[in-house]
């Protein structure tokens, strides 16, 4: 059995608000992108595909890779225009072996052993998961005009994170499927938004959905930040007791 990870970070981070790309923020002295990269590197998963902008990519194999010495990052490609063209991309440099892999944003960076055994042991059953957990508010639907409009069950409702793991041979074709077919769903209103979607929109199997952690947050505001600095302490300190 071979599995790779896809560690997107080739987004811009534009609700950061700063000038430093929110996956090479520091938490703690080092940057956002390699928590993500060194929990894959420590563990089962056999290679990664590390996807970002075209003009950090050498940088980044200077300052974060080689210093960290990590070896399991098998390719490094340029990101696309969205995050389902920067997933196809990354696919399309995976090993043609692989039979699963965990498609995750190198902007959650509390990504950690448990989770992703329960995620191989979810695909391995049923040939596609996320990881997510149930929400702890009450979710409303609003309308066009930003009223509520529904509500609904809090008890089927979750707050879905990554990675996002499927057979890899079953959602490479999906992708290729999804850029044949983009400009009729762009045409139809349809925004793919996560993996999962896609296996929904034009696969056959049901995605099922796996515990992951309310740690495993994914920074996109200053805010998050500071959080996944407390979050980063409360895990130094549990391991020093």
């Amino acid at each position: 059995m071979k599995t790779t990870a896809i560690v997107l970070a080739a987004g811009s981070g534009s609700r950061m608000k700063s000038n430093v790309k929110k996956q090479y923020m520091e938490i703690e002295g080092k940057p956002l992108l390699l928590y993500a990269l060194k929990a894959f590197e420590k563990s089962f998963v056999d290679e990664i595909v590390l996807v970002l902008p075209k003009d950090d990519i050498d940088s980044v194999m200077t300052e974060i890779v080689a210093p960290e010495g990590l070896k399991k990052i098998k390719a490094v490609v340029a990101g696309g225009s969205t995050r389902y063209h920067s997933v196809r991309l990354g696919l399309l440099a995976a090993s043609s072996d692989t039979d699963y892999v965990f498609i995750h944003d190198g902007a959650r960076p509390f990504i950690d052993d448990d989770i992703l055994g329960r995620a191989l042991e979810a695909v391995k059953e049923y040939g596609a998961c996320v990881v997510g957990m149930p929400v702890k508010d009450t979710i409303k639907i609003a309308d066009e005009s930003g009223f509520a409009k529904t509500t609904p069950d809090r008890d089927k409702t979750w707050l879905i994170q990554t990675p996002q793991v499927f057979v890899y041979s079953e959602i490479l074709k999906l992708y290729e499927e999804l850029a044949r077919k983009e400009d009729e769903l762009i045409s139809k209103g349809v925004n793919i938004t996560d993996d999962a979607m896609v296996m929904e929109t034009f696969g056959s199997r049901k995605v099922k959905l796996v515990i992951g952690s309310y740690d495993n947050i994914k920074i996109t505001t200053p805010e998050d930040i500071q959080l996944a600095e407390t979050i980063l302490s409360s895990k130094i300190a549990a391991l020093q007791h």
